[in-house]
């Protein structure tokens, strides 16, 4: 075991250990690939394609899980329900940019206070986006199933 669990870059002051799987070149290769560690990538871009895939994701457990999962409007239970913890997190997005970054000249922009802004604005529109796209396809999913493009069997 000691031989594949190690200190990082051989440091044990560090407190972290590179294992097989943190210090692959699989790893390090998906991680940098991940929006928030992409170059050439604007803060609202990135924000913008983490919301759409939070959104999309987030209507689920609401719609499948909420209170009113038994009722007739589930789906726009579900869909209103997401919505509004999109404001949340995006309240706490804000007040974490607030607290944690200064207007200084950093080579990442999404580093600094307006960065962050704009990060947070994307992650605002892509999220809601993402939530409105899965509404879409959960309440024309019968339309879908007949059409031939069928998700659910």
């Amino acid at each position: 075991m000691s031989n594949f669990v190690k200190p990082y870059n051989d440091d044990p002051f560090v407190g972290n250990l590179a294992t097989p799987v943190s210090s692959s070149s699989f790893t390090r290769s998906f991680l940098s690939n991940l929006p928030a560690y992409r170059f050439g990538l604007s803060p609202l871009l990135r924000g913008l394609e983490i919301g759409i895939a939070h959104g999309y994701f987030l209507i689920g457990p609401f719609y499948k899980l909420g209170p009113l999962r038994n009722s007739d409007i589930a789906l726009l239970s579900g869909f209103f329900s997401s919505i509004g913890l999109v404001f949340i997190m995006t309240a706490a997005l804000s007040i974490y940019g607030v607290v944690s970054f200064e207007e200084t000249t950093i080579s990442d922009k999404l580093q600094t206070a307006k960065g962050w802004r704009q990060f947070t604005s994307g992650w605002l529109m892509g999220s809601i986006g993402g939530c409105t796209f899965a509404y879409i396809l959960i309440s024309n999913l019968s339309l879908l199933q007949t059409s031939g493009l069928s998700l659910v069997k």
